[in-house]
């Protein structure tokens, strides 16, 4: 949809309380589905973000019917939560009316925003409501001042920046606002999949495949193998195969920094993700946040600590060896902290896989071959055990292979891994492929444990005037 050719200003005044260096950044959550929207509120995240049947870019997530929409907003509201509906693809005009069906049906049924990137979605809402908050979708990929000022003039009351933006650009973003006196939320995604396109508008998908993701139906085309062509000739990369495929987005080194930085919303990728995903990553994020969020109150007078400033934090945050472990099963194809350090394009995208690979054991020392049982021998960097799932990365991933371990045995620095029977061949094994553990049951029962059953699990602090 064409953007319209006349675009009203909105307010300029703070449409939050305190300034966004006054409070601890919002945690926003992403549920495709009732048990993750259970699993986001019930480790702790301030608000969650969903699509619904249409008009959604992630239409390959279970989603939620109009139907379900007073129940869900009700649920979220009686836990102090927020919710967000993703009103976040491309609308063409024959689509008009029924996207103003469903705005309509959103409006009413109490939901807090709709995150747009359509402008012309943006003058729709404003027809129908004059305050209806719009958030303006990474989509829009909004770069600098300029693109904030252009989305607040399309109605926008929160701007999520492109993921392409780095701590230094954010913090300039925020002084050039500043200096123009405009007030305008911001939020960043802080951990998830990473697109190799500008914020995820991809072309690719729709070329080679017929599906557009600008339309919620990507066909993950940077996720798949390539050659890389140069003078008419291959150009040998070894191992490198998944040119297009950057590693996953974990922010949680630099929270301090972007909640100096004045962010308002740290934002989690993954709609299309499981349960056990969103509530163990949500889980880190939040215990992080309240962390460097308790240490700025302990730098504070105590007087002072009803408006929380976060100048003085310190610059870093060193994520636990069970932190980086719990983000690494929820899902990870590696972990970086993306752009949000500058560009390091080597780095991010290293090219040798591009499906989940969760946390490396360690690499093939030998294989033991014995009349009844084979096994793989390594020197494990992480804890295994029997029933966890593991992959064995040959750098190849036509002959990736993988199963359950059946028995784990120790012996001084060495770890011999044995699998059932017939589930591994074993000739195929080679010295050096690594071996990454990809399924911890026992940690997803203990995640699951987080949302289960009918009574409220994670408290909340109420604020109450008499």
């Amino acid at each position: 949809m064409s953007a319209p050719s006349s675009l009203q200003p909105t307010s300029s005044e703070p449409t939050t309380g305190p300034t966004t260096r006054e409070r601890k950044p919002e945690l926003l959550a992403p549920a495709g589905s009732w048990d993750c929207a259970k699993a986001a509120v019930e480790n702790g995240a301030d608000a969650i973000y969903f699509g619904l049947d249409r008009f959604n870019a992630r239409m390959r997530s279970h989603n939620f019917k109009m139907a379900d929409l007073p129940a869900l907003m009700a649920f979220l509201h009686e836990r102090g939560v927020k919710g967000y509906v993703t009103f976040n693809t491309l609308i063409f005009p024959k689509e008009l009316k029924a996207a103003a069906h469903y705005l309509r049906t959103i409006i009413a049924a109490g939901v807090d925003a709709a995150i747009v990137q359509d402008i012309g979605i943006c003058q729709l809402i404003r027809h129908l409501s004059p305050d209806f908050p719009i958030h303006a979708s990474t989509q829009m990929t909004v770069t600098s001042a300029a693109g904030v000022k252009f989305a607040q003039k399309a109605g926008a009351q929160l701007v999520v920046l492109a993921r392409e933006c780095s701590i230094k650009e954010i913090d300039r973003i925020q002084r050039q606002l500043k200096a123009e006196q405009i007030s305008m939320p911001l939020e960043a995604f802080v951990h998830g999949a990473l697109c190799v396109a500008y914020s995820g508008q991809c072309l690719t998908s729709e070329s080679l495949g017929g599906r557009s993701a600008n339309r919620g139906e990507c066909a993950q085309a940077c996720r798949m193998t390539y050659e890389l062509i140069a003078d008419g000739k291959p150009v040998d990369l070894g191992d490198r195969a998944y040119l297009l495929s950057p590693q996953d987005l974990s922010g949680l080194p630099v929270i301090p920094d972007l909640v100096k930085s004045g962010i308002t919303s740290l934002k989690i990728e993954g709609r299309l993700k499981t349960p056990e995903y969103v509530a163990n990553v949500t889980s880190v994020y939040r215990r992080a946040l309240d962390q460097v969020s308790e240490q700025a109150a302990q730098q504070m007078p105590s007087g002072a600590r009803s408006e929380l400033k976060f100048g003085q934090i310190e610059a870093s945050y060193q994520p636990t060896a069970d932190e980086r472990y719990s983000l690494e099963m929820a899902f990870s194809r590696g972990l970086s902290t993306g752009w949000f350090q500058g560009i390091d394009n080597q780095k991010l995208v290293h090219a040798q896989f591009g499906k989940k690979r969760g946390a490396l054991v360690g690499k093939v020392s030998r294989v033991v071959t014995k009349k009844r049982e084979n096994q793989i021998v390594v020197e494990a960097q992480i804890a295994v055990k029997p029933g966890d799932g593991v992959v064995i990365d040959s750098g190849n991933s036509d002959s990736d292979q993988g199963g359950r371990l059946y028995s784990v045995i120790e012996k001084g620095k060495e770890t011999f891994l044995s699998f059932g029977r017939d589930s591994i061949a074993f000739e195929r094994v080679q010295v050096g492929d690594r071996i990454w553990k990809t399924s911890d049951p026992e940690l997803d029962k203990a995640i699951r444990q987080t949302y289960s059953g009918d009574r409220p699990q994670f408290k909340r602090p109420i604020s109450i005037e008499v």
